[in-house]
């Protein structure tokens, strides 16, 4: 079983704990390093806002700046969520998960820690039973955090017939190319592949607790016109029988983030409706005729971001899986580069 979460709201961890005797972040101070020690728990926030395990008094950090979790082979991921000003490893922004090592420089606002995991392989054995108590070494971890995110779901169109129609090593290296550059694009516009589904992939945008910005946004957009102009071009470096399109699902919403996998298989996600959501749009697109179709709070956070209504048409659309219509915002990569266009 997961260990018991710490209570924020009686006793949040701030910037006094002194001495750990395993993993810690030292955090340099006028009087000398402070500790914050990294045992006891799974999880642990930091962030400007009271209600995180490390409160930093730095108004260049986010309220809800960022998360540590170690998992039960001793080993830490650093998560960036959504804060607006970045969270940076030895010098080099992330924005999706990264394992940390010994000696690690970590920047948040302009406050900086080291990260420090003095273990060896027995340690980290009783640490981890520290981190979380189970009966099952390969359990999986329990999602944690509640957050506002916008997920994209990318499928190939006519995928199957294309299959039919090409051989099977040209098939697997068009295929391969495409996955391999989608996750490039998706990480030069600040997110990560979430996730590969046969012929689809699905990437999570974090936001900020206090939501997103127009930036943002646009760069979920970009993200999407960039996949879609890639994939039409696909057919010029390989002999398939058409160019290849996809479909785009968007929606923004909160969700649980965290680790799903087990120890020696980590695997950071979102679940939830929202999530479920995205996918059910994608689906809608084919149903419209159309290429990309949107949740109402991400056209309204595009609205404010400069949306017109002229770009994108509201629909009423049956989905599986849910009882009432779903409103949904549809249009072609024609419209969407529109926007783009016009925007910049």
């Amino acid at each position: 079983m997961r260990s018991r979460p710490i209570d924020f709201s009686l006793r949040p961890y701030h910037t006094d704990v002194t001495t750990s005797s395993g993993p810690y972040l030292a955090l340099k101070t006028g009087s000398g390093d402070r500790q914050l020690s990294l045992i006891g728990g799974n999880y642990w926030t930091v962030g400007r806002g009271d209600d995180n395990n490390f409160v930093l008094p730095d108004r260049w950090i986010s309220r809800n700046h960022a998360m540590f979790q170690g998992t039960d082979n001793g080993k830490f991921y650093l998560i960036d969520l959504g804060s607006r000003n970045g969270t940076f490893v030895n010098g080099r922004r992330v924005s999706v998960p990264v394992i940390l090592h010994d000696g690690d420089l970590l920047t948040f606002g302009q406050t900086e820690l080291r990260f420090y995991s003095p273990i060896d392989g027995s340690l980290a054995a009783d640490i981890s039973l520290g981190l979380a108590r189970r009966s099952d070494a390969t359990a999986t971890a329990m999602l944690h955090v509640r957050q506002l995110i916008s997920v994209v779901v990318v499928d190939i169109r006519d995928f199957t017939i294309m299959t039919r129609q090409t051989d099977e090593k040209i098939h697997s290296e068009a295929i391969g190319t495409w996955f391999r550059r989608a996750g490039e694009i998706i990480g030069q516009y600040g997110s990560w592949v979430d996730k590969y589904i046969g012929d689809a992939v699905m990437a999570v945008w974090i936001h900020g607790s206090e939501g997103t910005d127009d930036a943002s946004m646009l760069q979920i957009l970009q993200a999407v016109s960039t996949l879609a102009a890639m994939t039409g071009q696909l057919h010029q470096q390989f002999p398939l029988p058409f160019p290849l399109r996809i479909g785009a699902g968007i929606n923004t919403g909160h969700a649980m983030v965290g680790n799903t996998g087990s120890s020696d298989r980590p695997d950071y996600t979102a679940l939830g409706d929202t999530v479920n959501a995205a996918f059910r749009l994608e689906s809608a697109t084919k149903q419209l005729g159309l290429d990309i179709a949107m949740g109402e709070t991400t056209y309204k956070y595009l609205q404010e971001a400069g949306l017109s209504d002229q770009c994108f048409k509201r629909f009423t659309v049956e989905m599986k899986g849910y009882e009432d219509p779903f409103t949904t915002w549809a249009g072609t990569f024609t419209d969407l580069n529109t926007f783009l266009a016009n925007y910049a």
